[in-house]
């Protein structure tokens, strides 16, 4: 019966193993010529991290812990804990470094639910002196939340948030309320939280939201990347049922958003149904996906480390397959080269059209990639709670 029992426990723990090893496979990746190792686990639902320096990584845990990753290895206490509500899309979502300011963006209540940025002063790899830098919309829903941060190369800081099912003229409703926030990119001087100098839309009203606007028309994002060539925002956005989409996103851009996603050929409406601010202008997405599996974070690889061919190659994540995707751009880098006669649209629609774009997988839910001070890539797995380093 002992016997009986111990082989038991051992078929159990095997299936279990095993069962842990289908969900959490190794990532692959189509190029030989390069490997993908976990370089840091056991961080709970991330969402972002921050590079400090070569040495020392900040990560987000969706329920509020900001953690600190020390050569390699995931501090035991972390650096702060923020009170926050984290229903289901809702919760610490985003950080940015600005100079010696670093940036966080979280969902709060404080007497309504409220997304909020806050500024702390970074001290070595200490986050010290928190503020209330900004305060955004939060409701009704509880998904849509937005929560990227990305800093320009001319030094402000991007924030975008998801449009929180409202229906405004931020979401092209004609007669809608007027903008709030909501389904925007903002530009924001990060020194005093006022609107960036070059906005396209500032008007005389000191307190209008479109003051802070570079993009409106956005359903809800996950990534905001800066070429860093051109230094051109781009942006991902999901559909609702379909049409995931990549956008380069020039000052004053429309994403179309509550009546188009994907091509606005598709969508059965026309430019002049849209919202348009003065200084606006309505853009197709470089590219959109037929089905929506939850595009994630968008980022330029600064850096020839992984080979030539690689350098300031366009790579993307997703959340429902865990894939990697990777992209060169044309010689003005507007666009895309893409290799499969399918994509002359702009359209992923099939397997083949999906396979022709990917660069890796197995990476069980993609929140956030970044080129890392050593000049390799780094991808950070939220179902598994793992930073993978690409070389």
């Amino acid at each position: 019966m002992k016997k009986y029992l111990a082989f038991s426990l051992i078929i159990i723990s095997l299936v279990i193993i095993v069962q842990n090893n289908l969900l959490y496979a190794q990532p692959s990746l189509r190029d030989p010529n390069l490997k993908v190792e976990s370089f840091v686990s056991g961080i709970s639902l991330p969402t972002s991290m921050l590079f400090l320096d070569e040495n020392n990584i900040l990560v987000l845990e969706k329920d509020g812990n900001v953690r600190l990753v020390s050569n390699g290895m995931l501090q035991a206490q972390p650096l702060v804990s923020l009170t926050v509500d984290s229903k289901n899309e809702r919760g610490l979502l985003g950080a940015e470094r600005v100079g010696e300011s670093v940036f966080l963006y979280a969902t709060v209540k404080d007497g309504e639910v409220i997304n909020r940025i806050y500024r702390y002063t970074l001290a070595g790899a200490e986050l010290t002196n928190e503020e209330v830098f900004m305060d955004l919309p939060g409701t009704p829903a509880t998904n849509h939340q937005g929560g990227k941060l990305a800093v320009s190369n001319d030094g402000y800081l991007y924030s975008v948030t998801g449009e929180l099912q409202r229906d405004g003229k931020d979401q092209n409703i004609v007669n809608g309320p007027d903008p709030d926030f909501s389904g925007a990119i903002l530009k924001i001087n990060p020194n005093d939280g006022s609107p960036a100098p070059n906005n396209p839309f500032q008007g005389d009203n000191p307190n209008d939201p479109l003051n802070w606007y570079q993009a409106y028309g956005i359903r809800n994002s996950f990534g905001l990347g800066v070429d860093p060539v051109t230094g051109t925002l781009w942006d991902t956005e999901n559909g609702a049922q379909s049409h995931d989409e990549i956008n380069l996103v020039s000052p004053g851009f429309n994403s179309g958003w509550k009546l188009a996603m994907g091509p606005i050929s598709d969508s059965g409406i026309t430019e002049n149904d849209l919202v348009s601010f003065p200084n606006s202008s309505y853009k197709d997405p470089i590219l959109s996906f037929v089905d929506s599996f939850g595009i994630t974070d968008i980022e330029f690889l600064n850096s020839d480390k992984l080979g030539a061919e690689y350098s300031n190659n366009a790579f993307v994540g997703d959340l429902g397959y865990g894939n990697l995707y990777r992209f060169e751009l044309n010689d003005d880098r507007t666009d895309f080269n893409l290799d499969s006669p399918g994509l002359d649209d702009g359209v992923v629609d099939n397997d083949d059209e999906l396979a022709s774009i990917l660069f890796g997988e197995g990476f069980a839910g993609i929140t956030d990639i970044k080129t890392g001070p050593d000049g390799f890539l780094y991808v950070l797995s939220f179902d598994d709670g793992t930073i993978y380093r690409i070389s």
